[in-house]
């Protein structure tokens, strides 16, 4: 009876030790890879967080400027229809403009400051 050779076939126990400790150094490895690659989901959540919610506010902004201006100009209209001269809808006029420059001069500054302060938020480091 011929015996296969591999049977009698040990492995050196320092090849063991050396693939024992290849594998334990792998495992730390992806282990640490792993809490990387979590922690960038994490990061990467929160920065898509902070953004959806920088563009909400600055969206309901947009609305409520909007809704605003268009309360003043129906108010512009209703005077303007109740004018009694010429020299009063001149003046009407004169006063809604610089009123609404005014008026839209301070909510492009606000707008601006609010995505501003989206964008910062956003991007803001993780610590």
């Amino acid at each position: 009876m011929v015996t296969d050779p591999r049977s009698n076939f040990e492995i050196p126990p320092e090849i063991r030790q050396v693939a024992e400790k290849s594998l334990e150094e792998a495992r730390k490895a992806f282990d640490g890879f792993i809490a990387v690659a979590q922690k960038a989901a994490m990061d990467m959540e929160r920065q898509a967080t902070a953004a959806q919610a920088g563009a909400k506010d600055v969206g309901k902004k947009a609305i409520a400027f909007a809704e605003q201006n268009a309360a003043t100009s129906f108010e512009f209209a209703q005077k303007l229809a109740l004018a009694k001269s010429a020299e009063e809808i001149i003046q009407l006029q004169t006063e809604f403009l610089k009123t609404q420059m005014h008026a839209l001069s301070n909510q492009a500054k606000e707008l601006g400051e609010a995505a501003t302060t989206a964008a910062t938020e956003a991007t803001k480091p993780t610590t």
